[in-house]
């Protein structure tokens, strides 16, 4: 199971989330226990593809501390994609925003950090 001392995935790889044993319910990133029912959940491989539920694009470098300010910081588009298992995850999105449409198919890996979404999914 996931948690704070659990190393994280392998950038590129499958996302790892958790389904409950006794309401199904998934969620990503992985619990120990359901957030609905308080459930034990089991550990399991998310789908590699989704739609772009919704997006925005980040204009603003994120606040220091904690974060570091990058030089040259650009925006780029964060966007929530849903996967079949019925979870949202956030991610930074790999694509330009003029082409970003909601319910767009695209493919979702684990990253440094935040998941990204980009190529769309066939």
């Amino acid at each position: 199971m996931e948690g704070a001392l659990s190393p994280l995935p392998e950038p590129g790889g499958p996302l790892r989330g958790s389904r409950c044993a006794d309401c199904a319910v998934a969620v990503h990133p992985a619990d120990p226990s359901c957030p609905r029912c308080g459930g034990p959940a089991e550990p399991v491989v998310l789908s590699g593809t989704g739609t772009l539920w919704t997006w925005t694009v980040q204009r603003h470098a994120p606040k220091s501390p904690p974060y570091v300010q990058p030089a040259g910081f650009e925006p780029f588009a964060v966007g929530y994609v849903e996967l079949p298992e019925g979870v949202r995850v956030l991610a930074v999105l790999d694509l330009r925003a003029e082409d970003l449409k909601v319910g767009m198919p695209v493919t979702i890996a684990a990253a440094d950090g935040v998941p990204r979404a980009g190529g769309v999914a066939v």
